[in-house]
């Protein structure tokens, strides 16, 4: 007779959740800020239209991959990880290009001077392309380091979503900090994963951690300089 029990569905993996949290996070950011109508959405220029496309593609690649890996589906994880690859090279292109309009057209955050705006998203930016550039090359040479350096390559890009959810305005001029510390913490789970299964962090998650910081560092380091305002009000003045 066969059981009436309903069949077990197999628990999420931990890249799934992780993927899966980032992609909801980022999406909630950024819909609750266009509903408190922060956000004309129809007269916004058509590069911020396809950015947002790219970006919205790239969260669904995201949390498809590790699932198909859970599902056993290698061949198919290694065929879309080729389209992949080339929305994180229109998200770094457009990402670029979105924060050279912002700046010549001078629609900048109030809170950020022009200056730190530019420097603060072309890092984040240049870390999120290199992070899933370490990530391909490792798949020819340690594949546990893959998935991590995707997982750092999405933390990098959460700035923008946390920008949309933090009070900024009142956080100067600590607000970077704050940013810094939430990114660091999502890598800590990363981190706190590692010990489980290998008994040590893996290098690829100390090297997203590192980027992290480095670029959070960086952009202080520069954001201020009176080249990069001169450049800035250069790009403003067309």
């Amino acid at each position: 007779m066969a059981s009436l029990a309903p069949a077990k569905t197999k628990a999420l993996s931990f890249w799934q959740k992780v993927a899966l949290g980032i992609a909801a996070f980022d999406l909630f950011a950024f819909l609750q800020f266009t509903a408190r109508g922060f956000v004309d959405v129809g007269a916004a220029p058509l590069w911020i239209h396809l950015h947002a496309a790219a970006m919205l593609a790239w969260l669904g690649f995201f949390v498809l991959q590790p699932t198909l890996i859970a599902r056993g589906d290698v061949a198919r994880h290694r065929q879309t990880g080729a389209i992949a690859l080339i929305l994180a090279l229109g998200v770094v292109v457009l990402g670029a290009y979105s924060t050279y309009m912002s700046v010549a057209t001078r629609h900048v955050p109030g809170f950020f001077a022009p200056s730190y705006f530019l420097t603060l998203n072309t890092i984040n930016i240049a870390t999120f392309g290199a992070l899933v550039l370490g990530a391909v090359i490792a798949l020819g040479r340690d594949i546990t380091a893959h998935p991590r350096l995707i997982v750092g390559a999405n933390v990098m890009i959460l700035e923008p979503a946390l920008g949309r959810l933090l009070p900024f305005p009142l956080m100067q001029p600590w607000g970077e900090f704050a940013v810094m510390v939430l990114q660091l913490g999502v890598l800590a789970l990363v981190a706190r994963h590692d010990l489980a299964q290998f008994g040590r962090v893996h290098r690829a998650t100390l090297a997203s951690l590192a980027a992290v910081a480095f670029s959070h560092t960086l952009v202080e380091m520069m954001g201020r300089l009176p080249a990069v305002h001169a450049l800035a009000e250069r790009i403003a003045q067309g």
